[in-house]
């Protein structure tokens, strides 16, 4: 994810406008331009478990799932969801499964379940604060219009190189892309 300036999103990331978690280019807590985190350990030691629980699961399993449900906005790092799956496991609250291929899949323990049904409230609030990243990310999605831009790119080259192209038409074709741009203009 791609961080900006104080103005909160900023136009670039993959596929659109992506979301700040706080901080500004004046630095912080995380350095310059670095917003905070989304999760605080403890946090994403709930948001794992509760992911676990669902189904069983390995570490890159869970980081796409998480991505997943951010569309796309926002996955944590390995060097987090690695040592975080660890410590669950020395926790007893998870334990590897058999599974096929080199992955370590983790299931659940009673002892996992009973945390998430005490801890409940609070995972509901974290998996909702998922959901809103999600919402915002489909709605502020800049990928609609960059595959409109590449089509208008890909018809004017074909078009401004044909043989037969004259002065007359790339005056229409000038005068169709001014009339568009005004009409993006006034949108509201």
């Amino acid at each position: 994810m791609r961080h900006g300036g104080p103005g909160g999103r900023v136009f670039g990331g993959r596929g659109g406008f992506s979301v700040r978690w706080g901080g500004g280019d004046e630095g912080g807590p995380r350095g310059p331009g670095r917003g905070r985190r989304m999760f605080d350990s403890g946090e994403l030691r709930l948001v794992l478990l509760k992911l676990i629980a669902e189904q069983p699961r390995h570490g890159y399993d869970l980081i796409r799932e998480i991505e997943g449900r951010t569309g796309g906005a926002y996955a944590p790092s390995p060097g987090v969801v690695y040592p975080t799956i660890t410590m669950l496991d020395d926790m007893g609250m998870i334990e590897e499964q058999k599974a096929e291929g080199a992955k370590k899949q983790f299931a659940i323990t009673v002892a996992g379940q009973a945390l998430l049904t005490e801890r409940e409230a609070e995972i509901e609030a974290l998996f909702g604060r998922l959901a809103d990243v999600g919402a915002e990310r489909q709605r502020t999605d800049g990928g609609p219009i960059r595959r409109a831009m590449g089509n208008l790119r890909l018809v004017l080259q074909q078009r401004l190189t044909a043989e037969d192209i004259d002065a007359d038409r790339l005056h229409e074709v000038a005068a169709l892309l001014d009339e568009v741009a005004q009409k993006i203009e006034r949108l509201k």
